[in-house]
């Protein structure tokens, strides 16, 4: 894409109610609109997306899942793929298996922090409905290299709790109901941009697009300014180093697993659980155990190692259930927290 004066890169984020919001905003879109836009919406790994199929029979502009390399144009939407992250570089688009973000692949921030770090003022960075806060750290990055930040009104979100996130943390520039806002994303690119970014691109912000990317010179290093923490990366075990995005605490291991601080809380109760579980399981295959080497020595008359296994099963069975109860009343409290990753988009998606 040529340099222009106009903001001309949209990215938009969504995740639960995702499929119908897009869908909304899609059909609103004019026919010429003088922009690329690129989507990212949460998609378990295992589920094709049918996203692109969906928008582009409800709306003028035609979508594509794209290939990695392949052109930024005007006047299409690119969606990101199952199990791939979606980034942008000057002139096209980027589809890679990155590390994960917040759990997810493809995940909003790559998205928002690469077209932040390649279009800097041309860039709109949009929030739909989601649950938890991602999104919020990538339109961040888009407002601190001078693009926009604009998002849904959480009154009028399916989960309002990405919205909410974005407008505690970012000065977002607008906050409109989807009905509202094919209308200004039409008006926002035809006008003039500032060509001037905020800040210069930081170390950081230059390193997180890189790793996503596999770039080896930003790869097997700690993310730059970052603290070592005392917590461990759900997904890989390595150290996580805490960074600091003006007042948004998030976390980032070598490998390049990132977190925002609730999606981290959210990992290690997933975590905890699993890990009760199965010391639940061990507990009570050790006492069937126990009681199998009991019954066996009793046929033999071995009366001694009879009760001491029939011990080792009475004390393994209390630990079972006393943890069985524990890990139950932990899952309750659990489910009152709102899941990442809504299955019922992922059906409605598949479906089409």
């Amino acid at each position: 894409m040529a340099q222009r004066n106009t903001r001309d890169i949209i990215v938009i984020g969504a995740s639960m109610g995702g499929v119908e919001a897009l869908s909304e905003l899609v059909a609103q879109l004019p026919e010429d609109l003088p922009a690329a836009v690129c989507i990212v919406l949460h998609v378990a790994a295992d589920h094709r997306s049918f996203l692109p199929e969906i928008l582009t029979r409800i709306g003028p502009l035609r979508a594509s899942h794209p290939q990695d390399h392949e052109p930024l144009l005007h006047g299409h939407i690119y969606v990101a793929p199952n199990d791939r992250h979606l980034l942008v570089e000057p002139g096209h688009v980027r589809v890679v298996k990155g590390p994960l973000e917040n759990g997810h692949r493809p995940a909003v921030d790559p998205l928002f922090r690469s077209a932040a770090r390649a279009y800097g003022p041309r860039v709109v960075g949009v929030v739909l409905t989601g649950a938890l806060n991602c999104g919020t750290a990538g339109l961040l990055a888009v407002k601190n290299q001078g693009g926009l930040a604009v998002v849904q009104d959480p009154d009028d979100a399916a989960c309002p709790d990405m919205p909410r996130s974005a407008m505690e943390y970012v000065e977002v520039d607008h906050s409109v109901p989807l009905r509202a806002m094919g209308a200004l994303l039409g008006k926002l690119v035809r006008s003039p941009a500032r060509m001037k970014r905020k800040r210069p691109v930081s170390r950081l912000l230059d390193q997180e697009v890189k790793v996503m990317a596999g770039h080896p010179e930003a790869t097997n290093q700690p993310p730059a300014g970052g603290n070592p923490s005392h917590f461990a990366c759900p997904d890989c075990g390595g150290v996580l180093f805490e960074m600091d995005d003006t007042g948004m605490l998030r976390y980032r291991c070598r490998v390049g697993h990132g977190y925002t601080a609730e999606s981290l809380i959210h990992e290690q109760v997933t975590h905890v659980d699993s890990a009760m579980w199965a010391a639940v399981r061990a507990l009570e295959e050790n006492a069937a155990l126990a009681r199998r080497l009991a019954a066996q020595a009793r046929e033999r008359e071995h009366l001694h190692s009879a009760r001491r296994y029939e011990t080792r099963a009475e004390t393994a069975e209390h630990q079972a259930r006393v943890l069985r109860g524990l890990a139950m009343r932990t899952a309750s409290v659990d489910a009152q927290l709102p899941s990442p990753v809504p299955a019922e988009d992922d059906v409605r998606e598949k479906s089409g």
